[in-house]
């Protein structure tokens, strides 16, 4: 299984809008068929105003099918455009699990 961590830095007073949208992320992601499992994870040390969006998968080849399938959808970009808006940037992080 890959696991698949999108960190963003959320801009400053932007944490309830930003943990909303992506609660109505995750239910899109679901709707989609997206992914096998999604979580999202606050900060409570490190960097303040960090979420987190993760999302599992069978293989990296399928987390680039779901990727491709998903970013052509109008439901997906719109709320995109609206989430990325409240963030100042972030990174990727993959993972392998090791059961």
């Amino acid at each position: 299984m890959i696991v698949v961590r999108n960190v963003f830095q959320l801009k400053f007073g932007k944490a309830r809008e930003a943990v909303a949208a992506a609660k109505e992320g995750l239910a899109l992601f679901r709707q989609l068929g997206f992914t096998k499992e999604s979580r999202v994870f606050t900060d409570v040390s490190g960097n303040f105003y960090t979420l987190v969006l993760e999302n599992a998968f069978d293989s990296l080849a399928d987390f680039e099918r779901a990727g491709k399938e998903v970013m052509a959808r109008d439901e997906w970009r719109a709320w995109y455009a609206r989430f990325s808006s409240l963030c100042e940037g972030g990174h990727r992080e993959i993972f392998s699990l090791v059961e």
